[in-house]
């Protein structure tokens, strides 16, 4: 623990609080959610708190504590797709649950699989999102107005899976042949101009299922699914291992995940989505000029940007972009490589951010920590904000019960990675 700080004292959560929290009406002023963070030990641990001090920037409060954690309440199965470096459901919901009330815009400028967005639309909010990736909507929509399973069994039963379609056979390292049919068969049947709620589903479940590492994936063991290795990896995997792809049923393995999915998905949850569903807006388009959304309609933004080329999405997500007909290679995805460029990326979206937001509404921007630590994305964030107009409120620095928080600012217990959140929030005056 650095010197000159104290160590925090344990604190016992309130263990018979007659009622959950309600949440507000309206929006807390800032300072609401400060002392809250300042008071917070509902996982038995007193908050600890710094300042972030830059030259020629204001002083920013900094609450350090495990404010969420995977045991305090599982993620709704409706978030179970995969995709590379997406954040856990409980970081938007936090604050949505704080920062907004039932109807508010709540907007994601890097949806990527939509985490914030359905964790809005959850709560009863308008889910907005924005992302360059024109796979995005396709894993989002469909789970905004999620048909029901026996419509999906029924659809999934009739899918035409043995079309007279060209298919690409170096993809037989994945697939089986059969199974290679049927994935060309739906990349053929799900393209066509006017789709059905049902088929945006199973278009996007499919998309899902097409590399994995169990039998509830078309392809033979590959690695994980949020993401495609090359065929000629996927050659070098089948060689190691002494494997050729096996057959599978398709049909079954549309239904099980489908179920999956839904099996958290209630009644009272589908008129909930089905009143805010309508009013949702996705945009493909680079997040820092978004003429689509309105000024000053936006009540929170909950985003995770691009970090430093940490991510390579367009070579992840190069089978999903064939079987969906897109061009992974004309995706024009930031791939930024020194931080003063990110820096000045970053304060194109911050303004375009403050445009779009309502006075008073805030931004939460999770960052993470990026070359093993020695580079903290605060310290960019910050001054990119106040150049785009907007006011840095804290940073809040969500630690999980495996990291000693002596070590959040910068050392990690990972050799690639960190097992912290770091999120500045920011207000539109």
């Amino acid at each position: 623990m650095p010197a000159g700080r104290a160590a925090p004292e344990p604190c016992q959560p309130d263990l018979f609080a007659a009622e959950p929290p309600v949440i507000p009406a309206a929006a807390p002023r800032p300072a609401d959610l400060a002392e809250e963070l300042a008071a917070f030990c509902e996982f038995g641990e007193r908050t600890q708190m710094e300042e972030h001090a830059l030259p020629d920037c204001p002083r920013v409060p900094v609450f350090i504590n495990e404010y969420w954690t995977a045991g305090q309440r599982q993620a709704h199965s409706l978030h179970e797709v995969s995709y590379r470096a997406c954040f856990k459901p409980q970081l938007p919901r936090f604050f949505i649950e704080r920062l907004t009330a039932p109807g508010d815009v709540v907007y994601d400028p890097f949806m990527g699989r939509g985490t914030t967005l359905l964790e809005a639309a959850l709560l009863g909010r308008v889910p907005w999102g924005c992302d360059i990736n024109p796979l995005s909507p396709i894993l989002v929509r469909p789970r905004l107005e999620p048909p029901t399973v026996d419509d999906l069994t029924e659809r999934a039963a009739a899918l035409p899976l043995d079309l007279a379609v060209e298919s690409w056979d170096d993809l037989l390292v994945f697939y089986h042949p059969t199974v290679l049919r049927a994935v060309s068969s739906m990349r053929h049947h799900f393209h066509q101009p006017e789709r059905e709620p049902v088929d945006r589903w199973l278009r996007m479940v499919a998309t899902n299922r097409l590399t994995g590492h169990s039998t509830g994936f078309f392809s033979v063991y590959s690695l994980p699914p949020n993401q495609a290795v090359s065929i000629k990896s996927q050659q070098r995997i089948n060689e190691k291992r002494n494997q050729t792809p096996p057959e599978r049923d398709v049909r079954a393995i549309l239904v099980k995940k489908s179920k999956q999915l839904l099996k958290d998905f209630s009644t009272y949850e589908r008129g909930i989505l089905a009143g805010v569903a309508p009013q949702a807006r996705l945009v493909t388009a680079s997040c820092d000029a978004t003429p689509q959304l309105p000024d000053s309609s936006v009540s929170l933004a909950v985003t995770s940007p691009p970090f430093l080329s940490e991510v390579q999405y367009d070579i992840d997500n190069w089978l999903r972009c064939w079987f969906n007909h897109i061009d992974s290679k004309a995706i024009s995805i930031w791939q930024i490589r020194r931080a003063e460029e990110w820096q000045e990326r970053m304060t194109g979206v911050f303004r375009e951010l403050h445009r779009v937001l309502k006075p008073g509404g805030h931004v939460a921007f999770e960052v993470g920590e990026i070359r093993q630590g020695s580079l903290r994305m605060e310290d960019l964030v910050v001054p990119a904000a106040l150049r785009a107009g907007l006011q840095p409120v804290l940073i809040m620095i969500n630690a999980q019960e495996f990291t000693k928080t002596s070590n959040c600012w910068g050392i990690t217990n990972q050799e690639h990675g960190t097992n912290t959140n770091r999120i500045v929030l920011l207000r539109k005056a």
